[in-house]
Order: structure tokens, then C-alpha cells, then sequence
């Protein structure tokens, strides 16, 4: 099994990211964004995500049938996701008995 050598140089630069992102994500808290406050977070946890699967997981260097997975493991969430807004965001449609 034939494996790409990632360099040290950037595992410490994906590092640093990681922990710029850190202190976004801490800094975010403190600023007032109003309702942007949730997608800022989100945000930044989903750069940092990417960083951790690209490099520390080598999905970068895998090949196509890796990538494959991991794009359908992505789309299955967003399924998920639009599922569980659709559920969320129709709740208050039917009146509730009693009320």
C-alpha cells in the first residue's frame, strides 16, 4: 500500500489554521452579529471540518472512490438537514387541540 508523505511543514500550517479558526470562533462570540451570530459559527466549524478531513484524514490524496464516499457521506447530511428544517420549519401549521 502506496501512501502520499504529506510534509511536516504542512501539518503545522494546517495547525495553525486550526487554531486561527479557534480563536475566530471565540472572537465571534463576543461580537454582536444579531441572527448571524449561528451562521458565522457555523461557518468557521465548517472551514475547520474541511481542514481536518482534507489533511489529517488524507482525503486530499486519496483517490476517486475516497472522494466519492465523502461526498456522498456530505450530501446524505445535507439530506438530513433540509429534512429536519422541513419538519422544524412546518411545525406551528396545524392548530394543536385544545387551544
Amino acid at each position: 500500500m502506496h501512501g502520499h508523505i504529506i510534509p511536516t511543514r504542512t501539518y503545522l500550517l494546517v495547525c495553525g489554521a486550526l487554531l486561527v479558526l479557534t480563536g475566530a470562533t471565540v472572537a465571534a462570540n463576543f461580537v454582536e452579529l444579531g441572527v448571524f451570530n449561528t451562521v458565522a459559527a457555523l461557518a468557521i466549524a465548517g472551514a475547520k471540518a474541511a481542514l481536518i478531513v482534507l489533511y489529517f484524514m488524507h482525503v486530499r490524496y486519496s483517490g476517486g472512490l475516497t472522494q466519492l464516499i465523502v461526498l456522498a457521506g456530505l450530501l446524505w447530511l445535507g439530506l438530513l438537514l433540509v429534512g429536519a428544517m422541513d419538519d422544524y420549519l412546518t411545525r406551528g401549521w396545524l392548530p394543536v387541540p385544545g387551544k
